[in-house]
């Protein structure tokens, strides 16, 4: 019973002691990002990689997803004659849910597994305790740029898979169930509210935050050479997954049952 009780408490308190790095790591990028000099090629650079080079990952999924969520919603909407409000259905479920979280588990998956693994890398070669002893901060000079990158692009690349997913019901929609191309526009459009938009662009923007911050967070304490960068990597990739989908389970019960507006 105590060695029970023993292991509980390190698991609480090494759980705390996480939580308490990434929340420093956090506070002190965002004090960062406001420090000149500003780095201004740094995070042009990482736009380009987090948001120009995702564009056909993140176009294949939503399209894709927006294609299966018609599909899957025709099989029952046909038996209660009701196939019109898959246009309403694909669009809400796209803009208010799949969207951001998809485009943010495959940015996630493709941009965090790199950022733990770069850093990692700079850190078991000693490169970041270089820049230290050139006077030059870490976190300035290589968090920061990913930091800021992710939190505009991200945003960006959802906008850009609502799109897509939007159109992927239509392929469905008009030439798979012959809904006619006027109604199904206007039973997409005419459900959707500014509030489905933006609340999907506000979790878009909190999962940028999650993703650069836990990727840079593991890749900054690595030990043990290539063998503890891949465990990093992994860890960054599946921690960021759990608290993206945590976080959006928090943000639709505020904004869909907490507040209104």
């Amino acid at each position: 019973m105590n060695g029970w009780i023993t292991r509980l408490g390190e698991r609480f308190l090494s759980f705390i002691r996480y939580a308490g790095g990434i929340t420093v790591l956090l506070a002190r990028t965002v004090f960062w990002v406001f420090v000149p000099p500003f780095k201004g090629r740094h995070v042009l650079e990482q736009m380009v990689k987090i948001g120009v080079d995702s564009l056909p990952i993140v176009f294949l999924t939503s399209l894709f997803t927006g294609m299966v969520l018609a599909l899957q919603s025709a099989y029952q909407m046909q038996k209660m004659e009701a196939k019109l409000y898959i246009a309403s259905l694909v669009a809400l479920s796209i803009t208010r849910e799949l969207g951001p979280v998809l485009t943010a588990l495959v940015v996630a998956g493709r941009i965090g597994a790199s950022i733990a693994a770069e850093l990692g890398t700079m850190k078991v070669t000693e490169q970041i305790d270089a820049l230290e002893t050139l006077a030059t901060n870490p976190i300035k000079y290589l968090v920061v740029p990913r930091f800021i990158a992710l939190f505009f692009m991200l945003p960006l690349l959802t906008i850009y898979a609502d799109i897509v997913g939007i159109f992927g019901g239509y392929m469905i929609g008009v030439w798979r169930l012959n809904i006619l191309h006027n109604l199904y526009w206007d039973m997409t459009w005419n459900p959707l509210k500014v509030k489905d938009i933006v609340t999907g662009i506000i979790k878009a923007f909190a999962f940028g935050i999650i993703i650069c911050t836990v990727a840079s967070y593991e890749g900054m304490r690595v030990k043990g050479g290539a063998e503890g960068v891949g465990a990093a990597t992994t860890k960054a990739v599946v921690i960021a997954f759990i608290l993206i989908i945590a976080a959006d389970c928090l943000f639709t019960a505020i904004f869909y049952f907490g507040f209104s507006f």
